[in-house]
């Protein structure tokens, strides 16, 4: 029997669902009293958590608007250059205090903003503090990190008011000394609406606001402020778990009171309600009822029904389940034949999807990898052109008769420089300053070939001068500007090689005012690039040739993009992704 149920899942769901269905069934009379009799006091008690809730979002939006606030304050111009400065600004000072007057003034919460510079001078303030206990619970100039205050009080022209400051130090933006403190204090009167306008416990509870230490900083009780809870209810604070919310109780009789908690797990600070335990005391509204014969038929339609479902989900899966042992990588998945629809019948779809998938990527890989070998080994040969060499080597042999051996040394060295690169050991990448010396050589070669022919100009950020790129990408295109642009141009080019950083890409432009193309011979040039083109001339093999391997190394978004106007010059553009080291990955074969 063991065996039978290790092996056999049909047989495990049967009995596992007609025994977790036919239990509760038979249990589901004894149960009735306790569940009716623990439902209104479970909907209190979570009632009663959402209001407490609700209080702790309107906290937690009001604490996260200063610290908002904080922040913008402190990256204002004005008041880093008025901190920064040796001697007080009278006009600045004036602009600073009118700023924060109206974000002040915006915020019915907010009772004070108060601005300490670093000299300990006059402090710049909102409003006119006659008297303050701030001073006996912190000393503003020792605070180190952005902290909050006890409640104290203030006196200014309205009156006395309870407060609650937030203090922050405040850094240059550009050496990080500190340069002062803000002050932002919170009228506790405004707060503690909060805390009146959902009605807790049907207008019978009572709601305080505790810090870590368990003192009460608000409430709707008056005569708890800056009191411990545990002065009215002892042992309470002590007992709070440590969930963000949950619920105790307290007291005997009369006196007994659910006490629930929510806790601002952002600073610290809970949020305690109180409500009297007689109201969760009410009498359930039903009473269930069930009978022999009901439970007895309501047992034989499950069972029936259990069994039923069973035996059309397993059938199908047990056919997969032979379906996938009998699978051979070397041959293509077999296929499932489903004639349902239903998530069952979906799946052997899936499962059918995923075989021809998968065939499908063994058919791409093995292409791409071939492809991708491929355009290496033409952009290797493509540069060493015998062409090229020829024209040359040429070249130094008339240089060595008519000019003086350093001329000859130069184009030598440079057409040396410029083979070894070629090669590079074999390393399909390199750093973004060795390819642009790459270029340099060939350019300096083809300045000997061509005297006063052309100039060119180099924009690179240094940002990106070690950032690693696929090699022998920028020659072709700047083969491509001197031969197709400039050298059929009459009177001398000038070709510009750009390198930039954006969105963490690095974007290469080769532009040229060569004598362009024509809208016909431009969208030929483009159809040149498409892999699926026939049209493959051999004088854009090198540009094909570059754009195959963006495409293979970089995925669709790092191929050419080619813009010419006749008469006026081309542009080429593409961008790649910016590599730290010559081993990160990139292909998207």
């Amino acid at each position: 029997m063991v065996q039978w149920m290790n092996s056999s899942l049909r047989a495990k769901l049967s009995i596992i669902m007609l025994i977790s269905t036919m239990v509760p069934l038979l249990s589901f009379g004894a149960f009735t009293y306790i569940i009716s009799s623990n439902v209104t006091e479970a909907k209190m008690k979570q009632s009663s958590i959402d209001t407490l809730g609700q209080m702790e979002s309107k906290l937690e939006f009001v604490l996260n608007d200063i610290e908002n606030m904080s922040i913008f304050l402190i990256g204002q111009n004005d008041i880093q250059q008025f901190l920064r400065a040796p001697q007080e600004d009278k006009q600045a000072r004036t602009r600073i205090l009118n700023s924060m007057a109206n974000l002040a003034s915006s915020k019915p919460y907010i009772s004070n903003i108060v601005l300490y510079p670093n000299s300990q001078e006059i402090p710049l303030s909102t409003s006119t503090i006659y008297e303050s206990e701030l001073d006996e619970h912190i000393n503003v100039f020792e605070v180190k990190e952005k902290t909050w205050t006890g409640l104290y009080s203030t006196v200014d022209y309205a009156g006395d008011h309870k407060v609650l400051s937030f203090i922050r130090p405040m850094r240059s933006i550009y050496t990080f000394n500190n340069i002062g403190w803000l002050l932002i204090s919170l009228d506790e009167d405004v707060i503690a609406q909060y805390w009146s306008e959902p009605m807790l416990g049907e207008g019978r509870g009572q709601v305080a606001l505790l810090n870590e230490e368990g003192l009460v900083i608000s409430s709707t009780e008056k005569d708890w402020l800056s009191q411990p809870f545990d002065k009215y209810y002892s042992g309470v604070w002590s007992n709070l778990g440590a969930q963000e919310f949950g619920e105790t109780l307290s007291g005997k009789g009369e006196d007994k009171r659910n006490i629930l908690y929510y806790r601002a797990e952002s600073i610290g600070w809970t949020l305690v309600g109180t409500i009297p335990y007689e109201l969760n005391r009410a009498q359930n509204l039903f009473i269930l009822q069930l009978t022999g014969v009901a439970v007895g038929i309501t047992i034989l339609i499950n069972a029936g029904l259990v069994l039923f479902v069973i035996q059309r989900v397993t059938n199908p899966l047990r056919i997969l389940a032979r379906l996938l042992t009998k699978i051979n990588p070397d041959e293509p998945m077999p296929l499932y034949q489903s004639n349902s629809m239903d998530e069952i019948g979906r799946l052997g779809q899936s499962y059918n999807m995923l075989g021809k998938h998968i065939k499908a990527l063994k058919e791409q890989l093995i292409r791409n990898e071939t492809r991708k070998k491929e355009a290496d080994i033409r952009a290797l040969e493509a540069q060493i052109n015998p062409h090229f060499l020829y024209n040359t080597l040429s070249s130094i042999h008339w240089m060595a008769l008519i000019t003086e051996e350093k001329r000859i040394a130069d184009m030598v060295g440079a057409l040396g420089d410029f083979l070894q690169f070629s090669l590079n050991k074999g390393n399909e990448f390199c750093p973004l300053h060795q390819e642009i010396s790459h270029i340099e050589n060939y350019t300096k070669i083809q300045s000997i070939r061509f005297p006063d022919k052309f100039e060119i100009d180099f924009y690179v950020d240094s940002e990106l001068q070690d950032k690693y790129m696929l090699k022998l990408l920028l020659q072709p295109l700047l083969e491509n500007s001197m031969i197709h642009g400039i050298q059929k141009k009459v009177g001398k080019g000038t070709i510009a090689v750009y390198a930039e950083n954006r969105d963490n890409r690095i974007w290469f432009q080769v532009l040229d005012d060569g004598i362009g193309m024509t809208e016909e011979r431009l969208l030929t040039v483009r159809n040149s690039l498409d892999e699926k083109s026939d049209d493959v001339r051999n004088e854009n093999y090198g540009l094909r040739n570059v754009n195959e391997r963006l495409r293979l190394h970089y995925g669709m978004d790092a191929t050419l993009n080619i813009d010419s106007k006749a008469n006026s010059g081309t542009q080429i553009t593409f961008s790649i992704p910016i590599m730290e080291g010559p081993h990160e990955n990139h292909d998207r074969g």
